[in-house]
């Protein structure tokens, strides 16, 4: 804040207005001290210069405004805009001055990977900057704790919940759990916003959040909170840009329980770029052909990434394909084994059947016989005894186990017609299962050829890929070169106009 009034012409602010909703650290010491550092620019707007966005004080916009119109006089009209933009709710200023000093940073940052290359580590100056003023957005308009035995709220704790609804959240969210170096809850926040900022996921984890703003935000933040409103819809737009980021962070050396710092806004006003633009033009048009070739190898290579993140997701679809294949198969096997062995109790049990039916009908057919024959003798040696009401009754009584005997024999034919229609079904569904078994087969032979050539094309975009990053460290070293290269020319130069 010092450069910042000093680059105006102006005294320091004495005091900056900060939300008392908003907390730093584990104990009261280091939350006073964070809330001490914290800035939100509430005396100060982003304005258009030409190309540029400047930070300029009310203030100094108030006076500049009654030089330019002395006959107005220090009093403006209701209809004035500066009227109405004093007038404006602090909280509202609050929200405008984060979104406007994240576009200022994320646009630096996006300038100094394209510069250097697109890889940045925890040195780079911006990027410092970027995690601070992030913190400051997803912080704004924190609740407090209620209370002296109430839960504090946090955002470690808003932070976890993306994983219930994104399961790749959950990875990060376990090994910042198992960090031996930060102890305190918001140590656990800054760890998880770096490591989702390498992982290209924290555009998408944030948009999560605001999805699920109901369920998770709303209990957390008050109504007026930069979270709760339209600005944050902004923040994500802006956090997309920075996919084209690599970032290598090493979480483990970094001190992230205690205070981040504060920004350094000269790096981000007119006054202090100029120049460096001014001295950078010439080398930029010396290396437009240059750039536009290392942008087509990134693009390509951000190509070969989301292709190979496809072809994973297809391989792991086949493997799921074919493992419940595989498990459907044996089911069908282990049910045609059990279909097999059924078959043969029924085919032991027809033969038993038949083979016991065969020995009742000889062994009634003997005892009819030997019955028939003794009956015969019976009236031979009786003929002079017996009358014709006697054969009579013989004969009725014969007549009547023939009946039944016959019927006998038609119910056990039956049932023999009975056991060969169930053998008959069971052979056809014996042939459907073989004939299913077999399709199944097939379709898994197919999958695993399948399988085969999408891990050829892996393989082949993996060669691919190694092979541009090859190119493109080639082409960096080339231009590292050829900036060396220049630098040297252009101090001979300044030296040969010095003599």
């Amino acid at each position: 804040m010092r450069s910042l009034a000093a680059l105006h012409g102006v005294d320091p602010l004495p005091e900056l207005g900060i939300p008392s909703n908003i907390q730093h650290g584990e104990n009261p010491d280091a939350d006073m001290a964070g809330a001490q550092d914290t800035i939100y620019l509430c005396n100060f707007r982003v304005s258009v210069d030409g190309e540029w966005l400047c930070l300029k004080e009310l203030h100094d916009m108030e006076m500049q405004d009654s030089y330019i119109r002395p006959s107005e006089g220090a009093i403006t009209s209701p209809d004035d805009p500066m009227h109405s933009l004093m007038a404006r709710d602090p909280v509202v200023i609050e929200r405008s001055n984060l979104v406007n000093i994240s576009k200022l940073i994320v646009k630096e940052l996006i300038e100094q990977s394209l510069r250097y290359g697109r890889m940045l580590d925890s040195d780079h100056l911006p990027l410092h900057h970027f995690f601070i003023v992030l913190e400051h957005v997803m912080r704004h308009g924190l609740k407090p704790k209620k209370g002296l035995l109430g839960p504090k709220k946090e955002l470690w704790d808003i932070l976890q919940m993306v994983e219930k609804y994104s399961p790749e959240a959950a990875d990060i969210t376990a090994s910042i759990r198992d960090l031996p170096t930060v102890k305190t809850a918001m140590g656990r926040a800054r760890a998880w916003l770096r490591l989702a900022l390498m992982q290209k996921r924290l555009a998408d984890y944030l948009r999560i959040l605001l999805e699920h703003r109901e369920e998770t935000l709303e209990e957390y933040f008050e109504p007026h909170a930069l979270m709760l409103n339209e600005e944050a819809v902004i923040i994500t737009g802006l956090l997309v840009g920075l996919n084209v980021v690599d970032c290598n962070l090493c979480v483990k050396e970094e001190d992230l329980d205690s205070q981040q710092g504060v920004i350094d806004f000269s790096l981000y006003l007119r006054g202090s770029n100029s120049s460096n633009d001014l001295s950078g033009n010439g080398n930029n048009t010396n290396n437009e052909p240059k750039q536009r070739h290392i942008n087509t190898m990134l693009d390509q290579k951000n190509y070969i990434e989301e292709l190979n993140r496809h072809l994973n997701a297809t391989v792991a679809n086949l493997q799921a394909k074919v493992e419940s294949l595989t498990t459907t198969n044996a089911l069908m096997k282990e049910d045609l084994a059990i279909a097999k062995n059924t078959m043969i109790q029924l085919v032991e049990e027809n033969n038993q059947l038949k083979h016991a039916l065969g020995q009742d009908i000889t062994k009634d057919t003997r005892m009819k016989v030997t019955e028939l024959q003794s009956d015969e003798e019976e009236k031979r040696s009786v003929k002079s005894t017996t009358s014709d009401k006697s054969k009579n009754e013989k004969d009725i009584e014969s007549g009547k186990l023939l009946e039944e005997e016959r019927k006998k024999n038609l119910e056990l034919q039956k049932e023999l017609d009975l056991q060969i229609s169930l053998k008959a079904e069971m052979e056809v569904a014996m042939k459907l299962l073989e004939k299913d078994i077999h399709d199944k087969q097939d379709t898994i032979i197919s999958l695993r050829r399948q399988l085969d050539d999408i891990k050829l094309i892996n393989l082949e975009m993996y060669k691919k890929l190694q092979e541009c990053e090859s190119s493109l460290k080639h082409k960096t070293e080339l231009i590292a070169k050829l900036e060396a290269k220049t630098e040297s020319m252009g101090s001979t130069i300044h030296q040969l106009d010095e003599k």
